[in-house]
């Protein structure tokens, strides 16, 4: 069911969640604003370096407790719990989501939270496919030895996480680590704290011992973010979030050598053929341009359209991105939302504004909408479409994480896939066509993590996801999230 303004949640004081008990801090709170409207919904508790301490503290004394001497049947049923204990509190986490984002209640109802809970679900069947190595060797003296793996858990995990889909990817991270025998301490975006805090609820409701799960709120430097993952007792970090804040971590990260793994930037192509199913490209590229404001990692802001189909599909791709609508995020009819901040907005508008100086063509958009208040005092900026910028503009090259692409042409296969791979970043690429021989060509060439032929943002969680070159680190999902959140040991037993 949809939920009115007048029904969503009072004005709330959110606490840290260390050892299953809120703990408050000395520091004073800040803002939780909702970016629909730029008003003060909550504040915050701000961790200082003694409540990270202790949050690390009851993670670690946590691993030698009762959690450390689960099965992995124990702990897979824990994880189903959990994914039920979400389902079971929907209209809450929704409502937390929509709170903090501002995103449109039917993206939060229908991709964010079920999703949430899915990923509860799929790492507890993980559990049943960690299989390892065995070998039978000769030893000098004639004899026999076995050597076989085994994992164990990595220990203390840093879970540091973005605001643009705070529940999913939070739990995309937590749920292996959970499930691997882990314990964490997790720092959501000080932008969006409610969801990681409302599931610490279901942590306790599930029967998760304290201390396992962990949560502390604040800001980067000088703050819970820092204090986190240049803790001495933290065993490794996972993060999602911009590539300057991914090199800051893994310089702490450094001290200690201990692991990363990043989902970070991304500038990321689609490639358009004249051969493609024209309805399904432009349906697939409206989401993948606009789905969420603009603010998803694998979202698109490059596009090259083969020729022949260029003014085509500028025509409709600008027809859908007018047919969005901004509004309450709670009404049935609103499709589109703000941004997640003032500053953001401020970011996004200052490349709105360079496309303009260097001469773009503004196909639609590039300003800010009219709303009425109280939404007049949010963070809105209007879908925008470029087409005429030289290739070595900003505008193509930096990660803007707004709802804006620019598109261009090309005539030729190898033109286009050089244009999609001139960027330091490589996390995804969508390519429609309909030749399967081509397909599989690009789809091979494009230096990318992920490449979706013919859709976006379909996803097996059972597959490696993650990023090439300046876009990530380390893959996660399924049985590949064993290599960061376990230990591989071997052990040799002389026969």
């Amino acid at each position: 069911m949809n939920i009115t303004a007048a029904q969503a949640p009072a004005s709330s004081v959110i606490t840290h969640y260390i050892a299953g008990r809120p703990v408050t801090s000395s520091r004073p709170p800040f803002a939780n604003v909702d970016p629909a409207t730029g008003q003060v919904v909550g504040h915050v508790h701000e961790a200082d370096a003694g409540i990270v301490d202790m949050a690390v503290r009851a993670a670690r004394d946590a691993l030698h407790g009762p959690w450390g001497r689960l099965t992995d049947g124990e702990r897979a049923a824990i994880l189903r719990r959990l994914a039920d204990g979400i389902r079971a509190r929907f209209d809450e986490f929704v409502a937390a989501e929509v709170r903090d984002t501002g995103k449109p209640y039917s993206l939060a109802s229908h991709l964010d939270i079920p999703r949430g809970a899915a990923n509860f679900d799929v790492f507890a069947d993980q559990l049943a496919h960690g299989a390892t190595e065995a070998f039978r060797s000769p030893t000098p003296d004639g004899g026999i030895a076995l050597n076989y793996g085994l994992r164990t858990p990595r220990g203390v995990i840093a879970v540091i996480c973005p605001w643009n889909l705070p529940l999913l990817l939070m739990t995309w991270k937590v749920a292996p680590a959970l499930a691997f025998g882990n314990t964490v301490v997790v720092k959501p975006s000080e932008e969006t704290p409610s969801t990681t805090t409302l599931l610490a609820e279901v942590m306790n409701d599930a029967g998760v011992p304290p201390g396992v799960f962990n949560v502390v709120h604040g800001f980067g430097p000088d703050s819970a973010g820092q204090y986190l993952t240049e803790h001495p007792d933290v065993n490794g970090i996972t993060f999602t979030g911009e590539t300057r804040t991914g090199t800051a971590i893994m310089k702490a990260a450094a001290v200690g050598v201990r692991p990363v793994s990043f989902e970070l930037g991304g500038k990321n192509a689609a490639v358009v053929f004249a051969d493609c199913d024209l309805d399904a490209a432009i349906a697939g590229t409206t989401r993948s341009a606009f789905l969420n404001s603009g603010q998803v990692c694998l979202g698109t802001e490059r596009i090259y359209v083969e020729r022949p189909i260029f003014d085509t599909f500028v025509a409709r791709l600008k027809q859908a991105a007018e047919a969005l609508r901004p509004g309450d995020p709670n009404a049935g009819d609103t499709t589109f939302g703000p941004l997640i901040s003032k500053a953001h907005r401020d970011k996004v508008l200052s490349y709105y504004a360079r496309a303009r100086n260097e001469g773009a063509s503004i196909v639609t958009g590039g300003g800010v909408p009219s709303l009425p208040a109280p939404l007049s005092g949010g963070w809105w900026v209007e879908p925008t479409i470029w087409t005429g910028l030289p290739a070595d503009s900003a505008v193509l090259t930096e990660e803007i994480f707004g709802p804006c692409c620019h598109i261009a042409p090309f005539d030729r296969e190898d033109e286009a896939i050089a244009a999609a791979n001139d960027s330091p970043y490589g996390l995804a690429t969508s390519i429609w066509t309909g030749d399967l021989s081509r397909a599989h060509r690009v789809a091979a060439a494009i230096e990318v993590g992920v490449a979706w032929v013919n859709c976006w943002f379909l996803r097996d969680l059972r597959t490696a996801f993650g990023g090439a070159k300046q876009s990530g680190i380390g893959r996660e999902g399924g049985v590949h999230g064993l290599e960061f959140y376990t230990e591989l040991r071997n052990v040799c037993i002389k026969l």
